[in-house]
């Protein structure tokens, strides 16, 4: 039987990492392989640092998401694949991959994860996560000073220069294309507790 095949979108910040978790605790990880969109930023060794800072990494050809489409093909029929594993504070991939092969569920994971057609349609069940501008900002600038050792002016200018255009141009209009839209993503327990509902649906099916 093929994998059922979940993607969760939404802005940068909205609270999609939350929503994963809440899927991955309540189905059993033993259940479900996790594919972030992010591991799959295309190697910029050839450049500099210098120039790799100044890249968009929120426009769609930033990612190879060829690669992931041919990855989630190859699981579907059974095949294991390496995924590449990005260094954020680099921006490069590193020498080692990651052996995966699927499992029940494949959650796949990113903001413009819906922006690519070929890759909606591997999706059985398509989630959107939405959130106020402000607190996904305010996440977005915790989470890289944290967790990708970046300065506070460094965040800011790359939000304004490339986060908030690539949203509104290839982001916020992707939700059309969701099944689900989860208002305040993890804070929404009815909304995430209906989603679980329809999981279990599926797999009993």
């Amino acid at each position: 039987m093929e994998p059922l095949i979940i993607g969760v979108a939404g802005g940068s910040g909205s609270g999609k990492t939350t929503v994963v978790r809440h899927i991955i605790d309540s189905i059993g990880e033993e259940n479900i392989l996790l594919l972030q969109h992010d591991s799959y930023y295309r190697d910029l060794k050839h450049l500099s640092f210098e120039e790799r800072t100044k890249q968009n990494f929120d426009h769609p050809s930033s990612l190879e998401t060829e690669l992931m489409i041919r990855h989630i093909k190859a699981l579907k029929n059974g095949y294991q694949v390496e995924v590449p594993i990005y260094d954020f504070t680099r921006h490069i991939r590193k020498e080692e991959t990651r052996q995966v092969n699927a499992k029940k569920i494949i959650l796949i994971d990113g903001i413009l994860i819906f922006n690519e057609k070929e890759l909606r349609e591997q999706m059985n069940i398509k989630l959107y996560v939405d959130t106020d501008d402000d607190i996904r900002l305010l996440r977005r600038i915790k989470r890289d000073i944290i967790d990708r050792d970046r300065e506070l002016d460094d965040v800011l200018n790359q939000y304004q220069k490339f986060v908030r255009p690539m949203h509104l141009e290839f982001v916020e209009p992707s939700k059309r294309y969701a099944d689900i839209i989860i208002p305040r993503g993890g804070e929404n327990k009815i909304a995430l507790d209906m989603v679980n509902a329809l999981i279990q649906e599926h797999l009993s099916e």
